[in-house]
């Protein structure tokens, strides 16, 4: 009896040996790993800000006459022209025609802030005892004639410089006795020797539009300034486009 009781102890003793040794071979199962919820963010960048270019057909008239006004913006979603003319496209012309010396500015808003651009016209006082019939003769050179400005590089004629030109042509027809010289000039950018030939060009595309519209080829000289005569010295776009033309002077 005591011989069974030992044998079955001895049994007990082995399985409990038997389950231990299982225990610790046992993998330790991990835990699962979680989604990550780290996301990826790009920071948005801050919105352009608007640019805008106002110019003049002329800056000097005389009163009752008209002046067409020119634009050009990018990054606007809406442009205000004052005083008079109200809201207007990101690009255009509106003739105008101010009583007296006028500041007109345009004001372009986009979501990248707001710019503004002027131009100023003054407004001469009309001709002792002018009327409608008043003979384009007594009209002096300065204001029968209109200088074209260009864009930037460029020197096609914008819609704005052709009309300038028409009114020339108008001008020099009716005085057949006056020869004209037409100087090309140009911003302060580039070289010298560049600005020299795109000057020319632009002289030269002024003097055969006016060819074009009945004036004599032999009455019309160009020649090119480039960069080296500046109408205007600051160094912003404004006085740029300033500098962007074909002008006018009287030739013998």
């Amino acid at each position: 009896m005591r011989k069974l009781s030992f044998s079955r102890y001895a049994l007990l003793g082995l399985l409990a040996i038997c389950l231990v040794g299982a225990s610790c071979n046992k993998q330790p199962v991990s835990a699962p790993s979680k989604p990550s919820t780290t996301t990826s963010t790009q920071s948005t960048p801050p919105a352009a800000r608007p640019t805008v270019t106002l110019q003049a057909s002329s800056t000097f008239i005389q009163k009752g006459d008209s002046v067409t006004l020119t634009w050009s913006s990018t990054n606007a979603t809406s442009l205000v022209l004052a005083p008079s003319v109200g809201s207007v496209s990101p690009e255009g012309n509106a003739k105008v025609s101010p009583a007296d010396s006028t500041t007109y500015t345009i004001t372009a808003t986009g979501p990248g802030g707001s710019v503004d651009q002027s131009v100023r016209i003054t407004v001469g006082a009309a001709h002792v005892g002018e009327s409608t019939t008043t003979p384009i003769v007594e009209v002096p050179f300065d204001r029968g004639v209109h200088d074209a400005f260009f864009d930037y590089n460029k020197f096609d004629l914008r819609p704005d410089a052709k009309e300038a030109l028409s009114q020339t042509a108008q001008y020099l027809r009716q005085h057949p006795d006056i020869k004209v010289a037409i100087s090309g000039h140009c911003d302060e950018r580039g070289t010298t020797e560049y600005n020299l030939g795109l000057g020319q060009n632009r002289a030269d595309e002024t003097k055969k539009f006016l060819v074009s519209l009945g004036v004599a080829e032999n009455r019309i000289s160009t020649t090119s300034y480039g960069k080296e005569k500046p109408f205007c010295t600051s160094h912003d776009e404004a006085c740029w486009q300033e500098n962007r033309r074909a002008h006018f002077t009287r030739a013998q």
